[in-house]
């Protein structure tokens, strides 16, 4: 015959000897509880020191110790702090290694030169974060051939070097033809010019980006910005209708992915060159 008592009333355990184990449950962020005690219903917002807040469906919010007295689906179990977060690196957009907690440097005489507003907007964008670290300040020259009045007006050193990014840097080009002439001048020794074969910045973003397999060849004698917006059929007849354009296409780029390989490494270029130490 069972003894429905058991065999030594003084074993240990006799306490929890048939009773229904308790799961631990971690208080992750949205997971909905009820309270053992008064039947409140709610998801989980927070968990700090101890505790975990729970907010209902009418938005209204109250704190309870981590522990027992909570259900789920009517079943009792024990809240838990969540498990931790393995924090990953963060990357900035042109994917170096984000740093935590950087003020912006203050800038260096060095600067990089680009072409146009467009340009400098690109740049910001996708190297902006590491610039500030750097202190690189990106300036725009409204065309090539402004370069001269710079130099002349803050000639470049050992100290102070120019990094000039050109459109359309291609043999036999305008802009080919003056890159070369500077180089060759009395300031050639602290500039680097580099370039990218396109016509214009806007194509530096690749076209599968903006949803199309190649960019429209626009007939020569056509202003081109305003042939991609025909070809487009965007408004083109202004310059504000330009720049709406532009802030169209500039805001498809995440990351230097969304960029042509042929801007990536002359930007990098320039980057590494104006903050390349200077020497005693």
């Amino acid at each position: 015959m069972d003894d429905r008592y058991g065999s030594d009333v003084l074993a240990a355990g006799w306490r929890e000897r048939g009773a229904k184990k308790v799961a631990d449950v971690p208080a992750e962020r949205d997971l909905v509880v009820e309270v053992a005690d008064d039947g409140y219903c709610g998801a989980v917002t927070r968990v700090q020191g101890g505790n975990v807040e729970l907010e209902d469906y009418k938005g209204r919010k109250r704190v309870f110790p981590l522990g027992g007295g909570f259900l789920i689906d009517g079943e009792p179990v024990r809240l838990t702090p969540p498990a931790a977060v393995k924090q990953t690196p963060r990357r900035t957009a042109s994917g170096s290694f984000a740093v935590a907690d950087q003020r912006a440097r203050v800038a260096l005489p060095s600067r990089i030169l680009v072409e146009g507003k467009h340009d400098a907007e690109l740049v910001e964008k996708v190297w902006g974060a590491d610039l500030r670290v750097e202190g690189v300040v990106v300036e725009y020259l409204e065309g090539v051939d402004k370069i001269d009045e710079l130099l002349a007006a803050e000639p470049p050193g050992a100290k102070r070097r120019y990094g000039v990014l050109v459109d359309h840097l291609v043999a036999g080009s305008k802009e080919t033809r003056i890159a070369d002439a500077i180089m060759r001048g009395p300031h050639g020794a602290h500039l680097r010019i580099v370039g990218h074969p396109f016509i214009d910045v806007w194509q530096c973003v690749k076209p599968q980006v903006l949803g199309i397999a190649r960019w429209p060849e626009i007939p020569r004698g056509t202003d081109w910005k305003t042939g991609i917006c025909k070809a487009f059929g965007w408004p083109y007849e202004s310059q504000g209708d330009t720049g709406r354009a532009w802030q169209h296409i500039l805001g498809k780029v995440r990351t230097y992915r969304d960029l042509e390989p042929a801007l990536l490494g002359r930007v990098e270029e320039l980057i590494d060159f104006v903050t390349e130490p200077s020497g005693p």
